[in-house]
């Protein structure tokens, strides 16, 4: 691959992200609540126009259903996003945390019986520190 056709991938790739943050902020946004509730109502008002029929109820079946098709695409990369960056963050503080365990960083790529393992680790862990905890006698 070229360094020109790199460009125009990360371009296309810088556009898309620009546009889905866009887009979730403002399909989120109060205002399009606001829109939809508004839509529904105009639906459900126009119902004794059409005589509640099948192409009356195919038009908002048919919106909700591309709306919702839409916004599933926008909310998994808003979530896709976020989880990175807070798993980065976590990392680096792990990282920067003197007597941290460094194998926890980048956690999130092991296979689930790996994890399962840290899992029962930190569990085994949890558990004597319940049984030391019951067994310090309290002070008065």
């Amino acid at each position: 691959m070229a360094v020109n056709d790199q460009k125009s991938v990360v371009t296309s790739a810088d556009w898309f992200t620009k546009t889905a943050n866009w887009a979730a902020l403002f399909v989120g946004s109060p205002v399009m609540f606001i829109f939809a509730v508004a839509t529904i109502a105009a639906w459900l008002i126009t119902g004794p126009m059409f005589h509640f029929s099948n192409t009356w109820q195919l038009v908002v079946n048919s919106w909700t259903n591309i709306a919702t098709f839409l916004v599933v695409f926008l909310i998994q990369n808003t979530q896709n996003r976020d989880s990175k960056a807070m798993n980065l963050k976590l990392d680096e503080l792990i990282r920067s945390v003197d007597g941290a365990h460094n194998e926890l960083i980048d956690i999130e790529r092991l296979s689930d019986r790996e994890l399962e393992r840290l899992a029962d680790r930190y569990q085994h862990i949890r558990d004597e520190w319940e049984t030391r905890k019951r067994r310090k006698p309290r002070s008065a």
